[in-house]
């Protein structure tokens, strides 16, 4: 496999941030949940009006894993008051490592945490954290491989559904 390079999203590239993120969403999570709540999600969670405030909110940064011209993945962090939860200063949340299902495995979802972790080391993080999903065993196995424990639980709504994170996160030396 090639190089995969890393290209930081800039507002001229909301389409295509649209399609991956809905694309390796759907591919995640449609089997494990009511089609109604996922195309509902789909719709409102990656809409051109809601990933520009994210793009343009100071703090978020989201960056493309690009392999031969295509975009295979992505990554987007917070640090600062852009964090969904926290808030703290010394931390970097991980708020999204997606990558297309036919690359998993194939070492992409490390490069993407890879870049959030020299982010956190360029902003001087203490530590990183994040929310996955109770139900995702494979998410959970990679951040616990990559150092990241359990602190805590919170809700993520989809749809109408109320569905269970596990909170994780990991020092920085």
């Amino acid at each position: 496999m090639q190089t995969i390079e890393i290209k930081r999203v800039t507002i001229d590239d909301i389409e295509q941030l649209q399609r991956i993120g809905r694309q390796t969403f759907n591919e995640t999570f449609a089997a494990s949940n009511p089609a109604a709540n996922m195309a509902k999600y789909l719709e409102e969670g990656f809409s051109a009006e809601k990933l520009s405030n994210e793009l343009n909110t100071p703090g978020s940064e989201f960056y493309f894993a690009v392999l031969e011209n295509n975009v295979i993945g992505y990554l987007k962090v917070n640090s600062g008051n852009s964090q969904t939860e926290l808030k703290n200063e010394n931390a970097l949340e991980i708020e999204r490592i997606y990558v297309l299902q036919e690359y998993h495995g194939k070492k992409v979802g490390q490069v993407l945490y890879e870049k959030a972790i020299q982010l956190a080391h360029e902003k001087n993080a203490a530590y990183v954290w994040l929310g996955v999903w109770e139900e995702n065993p494979r998410a959970i196995s990679f951040y616990q491989k990559n150092g990241f424990v359990e602190f805590d639980k919170h809700i993520f709504k989809l749809g109408e559904d109320e569905q269970t994170d596990i909170m994780m996160k990991k020092l920085l030396n």
